[in-house]
């Protein structure tokens, strides 16, 4: 739409009317006095008239473009410009890190799929946090993968389909065989150095416990902790297992209650599917919309109106005068000198 940035200008449209009623128009009188024989002095002494003032008349043509012209020169000042549909930015106000667990126990095809299917657990994983991560629209994500050691694989950003593309090409074994819990929350810790949200959350999900990591899980649950990051844990593992395939959900049950987060069971897809929709539900989309409408300045259209309506009149009225001298030229002669000199006391 269009709109006047300077709506308080336009109340200088009726100035030069004030001006004209206020301010007295100037003039200026002399004393002279007329002689009949004025032309005989003229030609005797040799004297040549010097030009008077003039006072020049108003025509019609200028009584129509100079109000023309003036309001359109306070148009312009009252900057009228085109305010254009607005553009909203998503700002996120919540930074959620993903750290998956793809060490060489999550090629186990152990998950069944809704019709009975058994699937590895990795691709039951990729499948719901692939669905988690669309649903994510306002937050910044980012992903870990750990095995042996753990790696990063996207920072925190609002692309998520590169994530999800990311996501897509990871495989089990990628990271070697162990599972190092504490060294993945370590990571997670050093990615939000660089977060300046409010909201700090870190999900953890793995089918086993820890076999390997240099910080061990529960210290760095509590260095998370001090640096408000909330820390929810997803195990898929078994339970009944022996050995490192054996999950242990009750160290994984301390490190989500030292930072205020939440333990959840994913043994099957459907589990895991509802373990991702109870975090979808607990941690709302928190963000908040920036709106911004570009203006584009339109002052220069009535300025130049007004330049090129001064310039034409201007150039008209010498084209007018040059051309009234040129086929109406008359030579002063004498006899009617006296019309147009006199002489001052």
């Amino acid at each position: 739409m269009y709109e006047l940035a300077y709506r308080w200008v336009l109340g200088l449209l009726p100035l030069p009317l004030l001006i004209f009623w206020i301010l007295p128009t100037y003039r200026e009188e002399r004393d002279s006095v007329r002689m009949t024989f004025f032309a005989y002095l003229v030609r005797v002494t040799g004297l040549k008239a010097s030009p008077g003032a003039v006072v020049p008349r108003s025509n019609l043509l200028q009584k129509i473009l100079a109000p023309l012209c003036w309001c359109l020169i306070v148009v312009a000042l009252a900057r009228p410009q085109f305010v254009e549909p607005p553009i909203e930015k998503i700002q996120p106000a919540r930074d959620l890190m993903l750290a998956l667990d793809i060490s060489q126990s999550m090629e186990t095809p152990d998950f069944r799929t809704p019709d009975g299917k058994r699937v590895r657990r990795v691709d039951a994983v990729k499948q719901v946090v692939s669905s988690f991560i669309q649903k994510r629209v306002g937050d910044r994500i980012g992903l870990i993968v750990f095995g042996t050691a753990a790696y990063p694989v996207t920072p925190f950003t609002l692309d998520h389909q590169t994530c999800l593309e990311m996501l897509g090409q990871t495989e089990s074994g990628m990271a070697g065989p162990q599972t190092v819990i504490g060294d993945a929350i370590g990571l997670a810790i050093k990615q939000f150095e660089a977060s300046d949200a409010k909201l700090r959350i870190l999900i953890l999900l793995t089918d086993g416990n820890d076999t390997g990591s240099r910080m061990p899980p529960e210290k760095a649950a509590n260095i998370a902790k001090q640096r408000g990051i909330v820390i929810h844990v997803v195990g898929i593992g078994d339970p009944h297992a022996t050995g490192e395939d054996k999950v242990d959900y009750a160290a994984l049950k301390r490190i989500a209650g030292a930072t205020g987060g939440q333990l959840f069971h994913g043994e099957n897809q459907q589990e895991l599917q509802k373990a991702y929709d109870t975090l979808d539900s607990i941690t709302p989309q928190n963000h908040k919309v920036l709106t911004y409408r570009p203006k584009r300045p339109l002052f220069m259209y009535p300025l130049g109106a007004a330049t090129l309506i001064l310039l034409g009149y201007h150039l008209l009225t010498l084209v007018a005068g040059w051309i009234r001298r040129l086929f109406h030229r008359t030579s002063e002669t004498p006899e009617n000198a006296d019309a147009v000199f006199g002489v001052h006391l």
